[in-house]
């Protein structure tokens, strides 16, 4: 019988990936973002279809579940967004707290948000061209985007703050099992909470918008910022304040009853 591991185990797992995630070249950086970017449309698309083939009602339901197989083709590929790269190199910087490798942090999050971008936009776009998508999945993207950007600001941020504790607790959650099975059913289960929220997730939600935007949805780039601004906080102080701070302090207690 395999022993799950116990949350120093864990945490040590964590600041060893954590370490490989910001020791990467520029190259393998940008490139690791740029894949993620266009990866996780794959799993709006197939929200959309779904979404819009079974109707109102069990619409909402059929599209979560649908979209749970972009979260596994990002973990299984390896691949990084945003927020996925919280957990892991902060548990690194944990372990380093003379400088707390600030800068090699924002270099990693920085490129990742703005590579994550640059590889779903254009496929988002790709996939607005008339006929792309069977019948029926603009108009439910379109309906997806126009609810993300009425939402009240505590309530969006309220949403963010959910989604970065939930995908940063993912990350956790995957240093402590160690199949490939074990991990394809986190991911999607993850996947599946977030669109069923629904729980925002800041690149998530932007490429969610421009397929609005694209598909012809008023929207302005006025929003579209407000939006980011308000569910990137929310994700930060969800993966960041909540999660992963509580995991450090979990760890470095358990270590000094330790001592």
């Amino acid at each position: 019988m395999t022993v799950a591991p116990a949350p120093d185990e864990i945490f040590d797992r964590a600041a060893e990936e954590g370490a490989r995630r910001l020791d990467q070249s520029l190259l393998e950086l940008v490139s690791t973002s740029f894949i993620a970017g266009f990866t996780i449309v794959f799993g709006l698309a197939a929200l959309g279809i779904v979404r819009a083939a079974v109707g109102p009602g069990l619409g909402h339901l059929a599209g979560a579940l649908a979209f749970g197989v972009g979260l596994v083709f990002l973990i299984v590929g390896r691949a990084e967004l945003f927020n996925e790269n919280f957990f892991d190199p902060a548990a690194k910087a944990a372990l380093d707290p003379d400088s707390w490798l600030i800068g090699p942090l924002l270099r990693l999050w920085v490129v990742t948000f703005t590579f994550n971008l640059v590889g779903g936009a254009p496929f988002v776009f790709l996939l607005s061209v008339d006929g792309a998508l069977p019948a029926g999945s603009a108009e439910a993207l379109s309906t997806v985007a126009e609810e993300i950007i009425h939402r009240g600001t505590a309530a969006e941020f309220v949403k963010a703050f959910t989604g970065g504790a939930l995908v940063t607790l993912l990350s956790f959650l995957l240093q402590g099992v160690n199949s490939v099975g074990s991990r394809i059913s986190l991911a999607y289960i993850v996947g599946v909470l977030l669109a069923l929220g629904p729980f925002d997730h800041v690149i998530v939600t932007v490429l969610h918008v421009l397929f609005g935007m694209f598909f012809g949805v008023d929207i302005g780039l006025g929003a579209l910022a407000a939006t980011t601004a308000v569910v990137t906080a929310g994700n930060l102080v969800g993966g960041l304040g909540l999660v992963t701070l509580t995991h450090v302090a979990q760890v470095r207690g358990a270590r000094e009853a330790g001592d």
